[in-house]
């Protein structure tokens, strides 16, 4: 199934974008959205590949969704695929991998560092979501802190945000942007905003309540602090 519309929604962890994702898909008229490129060597992409994906995230409406990061080897691959010249922009490189690509939504989170403390709390306890009611999972997390880990992570979190960033500036694009901290706070009313900017909002929209439950607690907040107070330690001005 060859899309009508395409949108795409550029995250990177820990920004609520499953969540989002979720929602949307409960709604039937904004794609099978999710990361479905996720462990796919960009060197083994053809368009097999690109028909099974189409097929895989788009409702009947045409609407087709997909969840990435920016990764440039992505794009080399589809440039390769579709004979496209060097010269040729990157959203005309992406347009010709999703057909009416011109919808394009960044998901961030203000706080930085509670953003790498979630990432690496996820990493060390292998709990990256919670089903809406499920039982909390017992974790020995107590010794797991690790600074460098930390640190590690709310540098490559920018990275990745400045990535996506470049890739709209130099296409002119002006995404919708989803913060963090703001929807959670408003869930529906921002779905019912996505809809509206992908102009599919039917007249009685559905949306299922949140599929996941909050997975910080007293560990989470402990390294915060402790990660704000030892990155800071040489400085002579605290920043916060």
């Amino acid at each position: 199934m060859r899309p009508k519309q395409s949108y795409t929604i550029w995250f990177s962890q820990r920004t609520g974008s499953t969540l989002l994702c979720e929602a949307l898909k409960s709604t039937g008229v904004a794609g099978n959205i999710g990361e479905l490129l996720h462990g796919v060597d960009p060197h083994a992409i053809n368009k097999d590949t690109m028909e099974h994906v189409w097929k895989a995230g788009t409702t009947p409406n045409g609407v087709f969704g997909i969840k990435l990061n920016y990764d440039q080897s992505l794009v080399d691959a589809f440039r390769k695929l579709y004979a496209l010249p060097d010269t040729a922009p990157t959203a005309e490189v992406w347009s010709a991998a999703f057909p009416g690509s011109t919808k394009h939504i960044f998901m961030t989170r203000r706080n930085k560092v509670r953003l790498a403390v979630s990432w690496w709390r996820a990493i060390v306890s292998g709990e990256w979501h919670r089903q809406h009611g499920a039982k909390p999972q017992e974790h020995e997390l107590a010794d797991q802190y690790k600074f460098e880990a930390i640190r590690h992570l709310v540098e490559e979190c920018m990275l990745r945000e400045v990535a996506i960033e470049d890739f709209m500036t130099a296409n002119g694009i002006v995404p919708m942007t989803i913060v963090y901290e703001d929807f959670i706070q408003d869930y529906e009313g921002t779905v019912l905003k996505v809809l509206d900017f992908l102009e599919v909002k039917p007249d009685n929209v559905t949306i299922a309540s949140p599929a996941f439950d909050r997975l910080a607690d007293d560990t989470s907040e402990q390294w915060v602090q402790r990660y704000r107070r030892e990155v800071q330690q040489s400085y002579e001005r605290k920043a916060w």
